[in-house]
């Protein structure tokens, strides 16, 4: 399996996953959204033979404590016939890996606590945010001493303010 980053050549793939895995386009249209926007921070696929999961990480603005470089994960997808293999969890894994080389502070998602617990998401650290998605599936990491002193108010970038 490999790993690279998505390019917007690749929305077509996007789409064929996302509506294999939910049924609908919601997640696959957030992403390209997020491109349009130049809100798209990290774009990143897996593939076999054909691609097999994404993963995309949008701006996430901290207004309380700016100078933290934050980041919110969604979507991420493994197409039906690569799931439980570990691609979600490397896709994850490495991800998490770019975004600190790139200096990241912070990561935010909202998900299975059992699941993103195992990469370092806790919802302790998220409970100090306030966001529209308050409650225990939010979690976040640090991916950073800095991230650890993240607290207030957050605003997520325009696709996700046009979801609701």
């Amino acid at each position: 399996m490999g790993i690279r980053l998505e390019e917007s050549a690749n929305f077509p793939t996007l789409y064929a996953i996302y509506s294999a895995v939910f049924g609908q386009l919601a997640e696959a249209d957030l992403v390209q959204h997020m491109h349009k926007d130049g809100d798209l921070i990290l774009s990143v696929i897996a593939f076999a033979d054909e691609p097999a999961g994404h993963i995309a990480y949008s701006r996430l603005t901290l207004h309380e404590t700016p100078s933290i470089k934050a980041a919110v994960l969604a979507p991420l997808a493994v197409a039906p016939s690569f799931q439980k293999q570990g691609i979600g969890a490397t896709l994850v894994r490495n991800s998490l890996r770019r975004l600190a080389e790139k200096n990241y502070d912070l990561v935010l998602v909202l998900g299975e606590p059992d699941y993103y617990g195992r990469f370092g998401f806790t919802p302790r650290l998220a409970e100090r945010l306030k966001t529209p998605y308050d409650g225990p599936y939010l979690q976040a990491v640090a991916l950073s001493d800095k991230g650890k002193e993240a607290h207030g108010s957050v605003s997520y970038a325009q696709a996700f303010v046009e979801l609701e």
